[in-house]
């Protein structure tokens, strides 16, 4: 049978984060002898691999002939999470995020440049994608969607868009509080840019508007309207995949990845 090759705990130094950053790398089957350039993924928390069972979910879509080759670069983060994952230059009011445009111009000035140089990946942005969970999730859509020359797809499992300027009891407003739903619609359409959401019903229990729609979902559901009022169509450029009973964890987003991958490199 052939089998991915796996690299755990590598490391690179950012200057942009004044740190060491740890990376694990899943390469394909006959990585070392294919002709052609592999899509690249980067993700988000790395850290959790083991607990998303990354490594059998894409041996087991290999072994069944469902995806074509790519390269899986899964980035761990530290204590400074909450601080790098976030909106490029606008944190939220708790300033948190407040260094998630030094990790942006990580991503795209010091560790993409790095792993093509390592890596036999494609330079091409239709190739390149990048994915995350929760705050993670948020800060993979916020760089894809800044970064349209650099990455064509984002996958976001239950993704914090209710990241926000203003707390509730300060006046907050679904309108013009949520950051990442601004950014979005102060932007503009880019072509070829595709977005796979998932939610799980019981992502949380929050309901802030009373509406019986808890907020992981409905906040999800409104960034999708924002995309589909610059012209990203449903079904095409858009995939919301909703899971009964999915819950906020690694244990849901590791049953949701083999939809993700098949969406994203399916043969």
């Amino acid at each position: 049978m052939r089998k991915i090759s796996v690299k755990k705990e590598l490391k690179i130094h950012s200057e942009f984060l004044n740190r060491d950053v740890i990376y694990d790398v899943i390469l394909p089957p006959d990585y070392i002898i294919q002709a052609s350039l592999s899509s690249l993924l980067l993700m988000n928390d790395g850290q959790d691999l083991s607990a998303l069972n990354m490594e059998q979910v894409i041996q087991n879509l290999y072994q069944n002939s469902e995806i074509e080759p790519f390269v899986l670069v899964a980035i761990h983060t530290n204590e400074n999470r909450i601080r790098e994952y976030g909106t490029a230059g606008m944190a939220d009011y708790k300033n948190r995020g407040d260094l998630a445009d030094n990790y942006n111009s990580f991503i795209i000035k010091e560790f993409l440049p790095y792993i093509r140089s390592k890596y036999a990946v494609s330079l091409d942005k239709a190739d390149n994608f990048f994915c995350g969970f929760s705050l993670g999730g948020l800060s993979a859509m916020d760089i894809v969607w800044n970064n349209p020359d650099k990455f064509s797809k984002a996958g976001v499992f239950s993704g914090s868009f209710w990241w926000r300027k203003k707390a509730y009891e300060e006046g907050y407003n679904d309108d013009s509080d949520r950051i990442m739903h601004n950014i979005v619609k102060n932007g503009t359409y880019h072509r070829g840019q595709k977005f796979w959401f998932e939610c799980g019903t019981n992502d949380e229990k929050d309901d802030r508007n009373n509406n019986g729609i808890i907020d992981s979902i409905e906040d999800t559901l409104d960034l999708i309207t924002e995309l589909e009022n610059h012209g990203y169509k449903k079904a095409v450029d858009i995939v919301y995949y909703e899971v009964k009973d999915g819950e906020h964890n690694q244990k849901t987003w590791s049953e949701a990845m083999p939809v993700f991958l098949k969406w994203l490199v399916g043969k």
